[in-house]
């Protein structure tokens, strides 16, 4: 018998189950075995008032939009698009395939890869911008080659935080992105994120 063992055989001797039943309790039996109750010693930092706090509704997340709108946003707004493609330790091998097929068959702005949160992005992953006009090409091309992968595509406007949050196409499964404190451009910065193209593509796309 282990030494785990026997202390259970101790703890469940007949004078201790007696005293779990008779009432005592657990904590009986385990001041009988002299085991000593599980305490902690010091002050809460949260006090102990925490159980009286109202449920606060949260300041919203899209600041401006706490209304309808009067009017929808133009298309036109959009002036690129990114891929964001997740991985983990166990389907990196197959990130490391698309990032292949993508290079080879498109012209895209091929990030480098981030082997760890990066930006609003909590797992590792890589990603590709591309034009408007790949678009109708690109999607189903991710949708059919993902490999199982969860990939973000979501458009590039003046609002980045919008853009990863609210204006977003997901192949497979959706998972968080921290992009609330994202926020637009300064005036010394361009208003929409540009892309420039760095692939040379070498194999012909299959239809």
């Amino acid at each position: 018998m282990s030494n785990e063992d026997q202390e259970w055989a101790d703890l469940l001797s007949p004078r201790r189950r007696g005293l779990l039943r008779s009432g005592g309790g657990l904590v009986a039996a385990f001041a009988a075995s002299g085991v000593a109750a599980a305490t902690t010693a010091g002050k809460s930092p949260w006090g102990y008032e925490t159980y009286k706090e109202a449920t606060i509704q949260p300041h919203s997340v899209r600041p401006g939009e706490q209304s309808l709108p009067t009017k929808p946003r133009a298309y036109t707004d959009i002036k690129s698009y990114h891929a964001h493609i997740y991985f983990d330790e166990d389907s990196f091998h197959k990130a490391a395939l698309l990032h292949k097929w993508a290079a080879e068959r498109f012209e895209v702005e091929l990030g480098n890869w981030n082997l760890e949160p990066r930006g609003p992005h909590v797992t590792p992953s890589f990603y590709f911008g591309f034009s408007n006009a790949q678009l109708q090409v690109i999607v189903p091309w991710l949708q059919l080659n993902s490999l199982g992968l969860t990939i973000l595509i979501h458009p590039n406007t003046d609002d980045p935080r919008a853009d990863h949050l609210y204006y977003t196409l997901w192949v497979n499964r959706s998972q968080p992105v921290n992009a609330y404190g994202m926020n637009k451009p300064g005036p010394d910065e361009p208003p929409v994120e540009q892309i420039y193209p760095n692939t040379r593509p070498s194999v012909k796309l299959e239809t």
